[in-house]
């Protein structure tokens, strides 16, 4: 048992990776936490989906599976696990241990509240956000965004709804669906060669990239260990040029095949934490991750960076007239001040007090797309709730915080860095904790 935390921190080392954690006696926090890992494999066998990512002891995997406690029972052992982690006195905890502590804490708030929802318990949007993402939302009214849609209609004029007249103007710059890889691998190749210049990734790092359809979402990162992700982009729907380097920096880098990267090699393989093997994705964790995918490509592509790489090496790629991408920009730049409306949207549509029509209708006014995109956007949201929140609020939120690191590039940088590779909670966002 004493060389239990090298044990597995080596079996997880990447090749040309830095050494592992030295030997030690586990700590109370390192059995809490092999505890924690038992538990949310678990969960996940009792509901699909609840573990995005695991790359951990492959026979805590298949014990899981064998044996799974029923949800009622998950849900009283991480309140008991609660009470253990309570009683550690984390006035002699180093502070960085201190920091793992409350991660450890925050997460099995997040799993009891999941734990409750699988058991029938209905809860407000905000509760329910609080509850999983350690975050308490207020969100704005849709009549506060009521001024971008009169100027977003001066950027596009003419008759009919705006919603049509945007939907059209947008599909003058959809990406060919043949040529759609090639300009994703060129976007992704630029968020990664950006981010490098700033951030030392594992040097055997890499990632697939396939062409997905009937999903709810429109990029997704499978994170699979030894600093290896799956990238996957659905194509249900037209996919217009401006998307490439959100999905390449999201998904990417400095996004979540980064995230993931670095919390593997500086916490599961360098401090032998071996519940950073395990993701739940209901957890304050994702807030973080979206927030920081979302927010990493205006770092990777600052001021109008984003719009001169796609005019120089997407929109040719595309078969796209580079001439034509200032007007897309303006009209993308104030569509991004809608992003709040979605989670307002979403909030009234899961608390019940619009039906699914009424959200389609008000999602294609606020969110000003296609009927097809707006009910693609439902779906996400009957599938995974106030996880919505993460994107427009986490990505606000690491903003703040990295930015207040200065107007240095660098800086920001730094700053960034250590939000997706250290044990970074939403309060550590704000300095709350």
């Amino acid at each position: 048992m004493r060389a239990w935390i090298a044990a597995v921190a080596l079996a997880l080392l990447p090749a040309a990776a830095p050494a592992a954690a030295p030997p030690r006696a586990p700590t109370a926090l390192d059995r809490i936490a092999e505890d924690y890992v038992h538990l949310t494999l678990e969960m996940g066998e009792r509901e699909p989906g609840y573990v995005d990512a695991y790359y951990g002891p492959k026979a805590w995997a298949e014990a899981a599976k064998a044996h799974p406690r029923a949800v009622a029972t998950l849900a009283a052992d991480a309140a008991a696990l609660g009470r253990r982690l309570g009683q550690v006195d984390r006035a002699t905890l180093a502070p960085i241990d201190r920091r793992r502590a409350a991660f450890l804490a925050a997460q099995l708030t997040a799993a009891r509240t999941r734990m409750a929802m699988a058991g029938g318990a209905k809860l407000p949007f905000v509760d329910e956000a609080e509850g999983l993402f350690a975050v308490r939302p207020a969100l704005k009214p849709l009549s506060a965004f009521d001024p971008v849609l009169a100027r977003i209609a001066s950027i596009v004029p003419g008759d009919g709804p705006l919603a049509e007249r945007v939907d059209a103007f947008n599909a003058r710059y959809t990406i060919p669906p043949a040529r759609i890889e090639p300009v994703m691998r060129a976007a992704i190749a630029e968020c990664r060669a950006r981010t490098l210049r700033h951030i030392a990734l594992p040097p055997a790092e890499t990632f697939r990239l396939e062409l997905v359809k009937n999903k709810p979402w429109s990029g997704y990162n499978w994170y699979e260990g030894r600093a290896t992700s799956l990238i996957q982009i659905n194509t249900d729907l037209p996919i217009p040029i401006g998307r490439a380097i959100d999905l390449g920096c999201h998904e990417g880098y400095p996004g979540h095949h980064a995230l993931n990267m670095l919390l593997e090699r500086d916490l599961a393989v360098g401090r032998g934490w071996i519940e950073f093997t395990v993701y739940p994705l209901f957890s304050p964790q994702s807030l973080i991750a979206e927030g920081s995918a979302n927010y990493g490509i205006d770092l990777a592509f600052p001021g109008d960076e984003a719009e001169a790489f796609e005019a120089r090496t997407l929109y040719p790629l595309a078969g796209l007239d580079p001439r034509a991408a200032p007007a897309y920009d303006a009209l993308r730049k104030a569509m991004k001040e809608l992003a709040g409306a979605r989670m307002t949207i979403a909030q009234m549509y899961l608390d019940g007090r619009i039906d699914r029509e009424k959200a389609i209708a008000l999602t294609r006014t606020y969110g000003l797309v296609s009927r097809a995109k707006a009910e693609q956007g439902i779906r996400f949201d009957d599938t995974y709730r106030s996880y919505v929140i993460n994107y427009g609020l986490g990505q606000e939120m690491v903003r703040a915080h990295v930015e207040a690191a200065g107007a240095d590039a660098a800086a920001r940088w730094r700053a960034m860095a250590r939000v997706i590779s250290e044990p970074t909670l939403p309060a550590d966002l704000t300095g709350a904790r």
